[in-house]
């Protein structure tokens, strides 16, 4: 009798040892949950009732600055822009193309027999994916002229001056044309001793040349410029191509073009009673861009205020804006929870400017990056795929929400390298990217996006109406002791 009495009273004594500790556990998880905001409403997929022992912040100082991408190479590229883009409120940028007109099979050439009349030539031009601007209302012309200047084999950059190097007194050929660069068209296939074919082909622009061109550089020509391909370089130099500024209406927008493309020339060759009809190709070669762009009043005093942090944040293509980041109390953190801390979840959270994604929207989507002691771009922890914290491109964001009308960047593992010492902050980066490419997190400024952002920096005036759309770090947290 006396054992079960005594373990009885040890039962009794375990049952409320631990009944008081649950207690405790779920009054602590109440004021846990009751200080916390609801993390539903500020675009994080996990609530704090759910973290043992979790907190949750979104009271991080952030500081935002809008600065110019550097400089890029835009020779070689898969996708080259042509673009006249007067951004009501970005301002005007132009990207001119700079190409390389190589001899057909870039051999040399035997000159056909007979008599050679030229019916046509059109400059052909493949769009890529990429179109930027209005589709709608805006009329565009485009203007072709010879340059005055080889293009060569090095490496071009974004600031070369091609423009100067163009023969502007002979306008070689013009189009006015609407922005289709999704709807395919229709042509005729000229097919030698056979009727021409109608056929499909993809969206493309086709730009009638001057035939006095074509029989000056070609079949007027003298042999030893068409003995080789490198010669007919070195006369002809190649081709330039702008979007006329006067020709161009409304506000105009950016065009990308693949430029694996040629010059076709459509001709007769007379032999006695005989009459054929051919066609000849001659192929675009190495190609580049120049782009400038004329930075609007408030563009260019963001850029200029690099003291404190912008209310309002520009991120541009064409590797023209981007957002330095940087979160100067982050370890302020650890003061508040009195202690170490793990990182359960941390997500920036960037909001476009309400009303500016109309008429031209937000990019679909954005990149985020850091540099390494050598200032030079490097990824992220949770977008480098070799980081067992990285859950991968889909999982570390950027993506447009048309939805939420938000960008979400996960940093877990930025985040908690930054407060452990483990990362020192270089300089951290929001800028456009090539939203073509979904098998990785790209890091490097490029030309090959012409999207742009206008979003919401820091905003400490609780009254704004922009306060609730300022950029945020959302952090769920778990105290440590070590």
């Amino acid at each position: 009798m006396r054992n079960w009495y005594m373990l009885h009273k040890f039962l009794r004594s375990y049952y409320m040892k631990f009944f008081r500790l649950d207690l405790l556990a779920l009054l602590i998880s109440l004021f846990i949950l009751n200080s916390c905001k609801n993390p539903s409403g500020v675009g994080l997929g996990l609530d704090p009732a759910t973290q043992l022992g979790g907190a949750f912040t979104d009271n991080t100082a952030i500081v935002v600055n809008t600065v110019p991408e550097a400089r890029v190479v835009t020779s070689g590229l898969a996708k080259t822009p042509l673009t006249l883009f007067r951004d009501p409120v970005l301002g005007t940028t132009v990207s001119n193309i700079a190409v390389l007109l190589n001899l057909p099979g870039s051999t040399a050439y035997t000159l056909p027999t007979g008599t050679i009349v030229i019916d046509s030539a059109v400059l052909v031009l493949k769009y890529a994916k990429g179109f930027y601007g209005d589709s709608l209302t805006s009329k565009y012309k485009v203007n072709v002229y010879q340059l005055k200047q080889r293009i060569t084999s090095q490496a071009y950059y974004n600031t070369m001056n091609w423009d100067s190097l163009a023969d502007k007194t002979n306008l070689l050929g013009t189009r006015t044309f609407f922005a289709r660069p999704n709807d395919s068209i229709q042509i005729y296939s000229i097919i030698t001793g056979a009727p021409d074919t109608l056929i499909k082909v993809p969206a493309q622009l086709r730009i009638p040349i001057s035939k006095d061109f074509i029989n000056k550089i070609l079949f007027n020509a003298s042999s030893s410029q068409l003995s080789s391909n490198t010669i007919f370089n070195n006369n002809v130099k190649g081709l330039y191509i702008t979007l006329d500024q006067n020709g161009t209406t409304g506000a105009g927008g950016n065009f990308m073009f693949g430029l694996a493309d040629s010059l076709n020339v459509y001709y007769r060759t007379l032999n006695g009673s005989t009459i054929d009809t051919t066609s000849v190709a001659l192929e675009l070669g190495t190609h580049a861009a120049q782009i400038t762009h004329t930075r609007s009043a408030a563009v260019t005093a963001a850029i200029g205020d690099s003291t404190t942090s912008n209310g309002v944040i520009y991120l541009q293509g064409l590797a023209q804006l981007k957002a330095k980041i940087s979160f100067p109390n982050l370890k302020s953190i650890l003061t508040a929870a009195g202690g170490n801390i793990v990182i359960n979840r941390a997500e920036l959270v960037v909001t476009p400017v309400p009303q500016s994604t109309i008429p031209f929207p937000a990019q679909s989507k954005l990149t985020m990056y850091r540099y390494d002691i050598a200032h030079q771009p490097i990824e992220l922890q949770d977008a480098n795929s070799t980081d067992p914290r990285s859950g991968g491109v889909g999982t570390f964001g950027g993506f447009y929400n048309s939805t939420t009308k938000s960008y979400h960047f996960v940093v877990t593992g930025y985040i908690q390298d930054l407060l452990d010492g483990k990362t020192v902050d270089y300089g951290a980066y929001i800028a456009t990217v090539d939203t073509t490419n979904t098998t990785s997190v790209d890091i490097s400024p490029t030309p090959q996006t012409a999207g742009r952002t206008i979003a919401v920096g820091t905003i400490t005036d609780k009254t704004s109406p922009l306060y609730d759309s300022r950029i945020k770090l959302n952090i769920i947290y778990t105290k440590i002791n070590k």
